[in-house]
């Protein structure tokens, strides 16, 4: 039998994810599991986006141009200008995702063997993608103490070496939610511009910022026009996991022109995605004032709860729609495996994501989940009984 890759051996399975045949057990032992595992927001896709797609007049479902439909790329660049980002309509490739752009990212910034610094904990696929392009990822730390804030520049500076070429952040933070602030970023971009690196910034919750802060892209880093990368995606913004459509952006020219052969190699983004995309822009502000009232209320009911139960810590997220949570456990992943197989209260479980394999350090995060709170509050409230009555059952609890 011929053998599989190296690549592929060493891909990591997703935390997110890897708990769903317990998840899937549970269901059929009549369980109700309260999802919290996973950022699928249960918010309203904007009719905007749904009617462009059922009153599309199509009759072949052509490719399209390979960075993406021209109107929906001028779209693109209208909403940044909107939001203070000034990018043109060449500045943008529309790509399969944000994953996507992420991808074709590391693959034009970076040669395999080269290193990223990514503050952890970062988004668990950030290790598949940095697989998949053959880099190599190095950790810079981050601490539930200070509520995950952006690590020193000195420990960035103790972490570049010949091999690193870029350095990744995730503003607003999955799976923090933490929000980096203008001075940090300011202070990143400087080193970033005394090593000449690249910055990707993944600013995918972008709209998803409380208590009166604003994000800043690292677009607007002055100085910085061939460093800077951009990962974007309409997800999370729109509710529309499902349509994997995103964008690179960046004003690097040279970078862009070669992102294209990425591109052109894989043909074009998906039509019918575009068309959703293109028509969500139509979006009223409303919708996002609406959208962020309610999550500023689930942060609330959710964080709140969690720091009243004997034993958790939670800091309070400043965007995003998640929250990383230390637990009175020594082993999240089997504390998480063991709410779908052996609890219940009032037919009720819950399913989170063990934050072990959201960093990249071996033996961190052992103590963390992240918790996505995207359902009603309804169901959050469930999930907080459900959780406080398991960890008094769970027979590994410390306190």
């Amino acid at each position: 039998m011929p053998k599989i890759s190296t690549k592929a051996l060493n891909m990591p399975s997703s935390p997110i994810r890897k708990l769903v045949p317990f998840a899937e057990t549970a269901k059929i032992k009549g369980k109700n599991v309260i999802h919290l595992n996973i950022g699928q927001p249960d918010i309203e896709t904007p009719e905007s986006a749904l009617n462009a797609v059922k009153t599309a007049d199509i009759n072949v479902l052509e490719y399209s141009h390979s960075a993406g439909f021209e109107s929906y790329r001028k779209g693109l660049a209208n909403y940044y200008a909107e939001n203070d980002i000034n990018i043109s309509k060449d500045e943008i490739i529309v790509t399969t995702g944000g994953s996507e752009a992420l991808l074709f990212g590391f693959s034009v910034g970076l040669n395999p063997g080269d290193e990223v610094i990514i503050p952890e904990p970062f988004y668990a696929n950030y290790n598949g993608f940095a697989t998949a392009a053959g880099i190599n990822i190095v950790p810079v730390t981050s601490s539930i103490e200070d509520g995950f804030a952006l690590p020193s520049i000195e420990e960035f500076r103790k972490k570049i070496t010949e091999k690193t070429k870029a350095i990744l952040i995730c503003n607003p933070g999955n799976p923090t939610g933490n929000l980096y602030t203008t001075d940090e970023l300011n202070k990143l971009g400087a080193l970033v511009k005394e090593k000449d690196l690249f910055l990707f910034a993944d600013e995918v919750y972008r709209e998803f910022c409380y208590d009166g802060a604003k994000p800043f892209s690292v677009i607007n880093l002055k100085g910085l026009e061939n460093n800077t990368v951009l990962i974007d995606s309409v997800s999370k913004r729109y509710s529309m996991c499902g349509a994997r459509i995103g964008a690179l952006i960046s004003k690097n020219k040279e970078f862009m022109a070669a992102a294209m052969k990425f591109a052109q190699a894989r043909l074009s983004p998906p039509t019918y995605a575009q068309i959703a995309a293109e028509g969500a822009l139509k979006t009223p502000q409303s919708y996002f004032e609406k959208v962020t009232d309610e999550y500023v209320q689930r942060r609330n009911l959710m964080v709140d709860g969690l720091n009243k139960i004997k034993g958790v810590k939670c800091p309070k997220p400043k965007g995003a729609f998640y929250a990383v949570a230390e637990l009175p456990v020594e082993d999240t992943e089997h504390f998480c495996q063991w709410l779908l197989e052996d609890f219940e209260y009032e037919g009720n479980t819950v399913m989170m994501a063990p934050v072990g394999g959201f960093y990249a350090t071996p033996g961190l995060g052992k103590k963390e989940v992240r918790i996505a709170y995207v359902l009603e509050k309804s169901e959050l409230k469930k999930a907080l009984i459900c959780l406080e009555h398991a960890l008094n059952e769970y027979p590994n609890t410390t306190i």
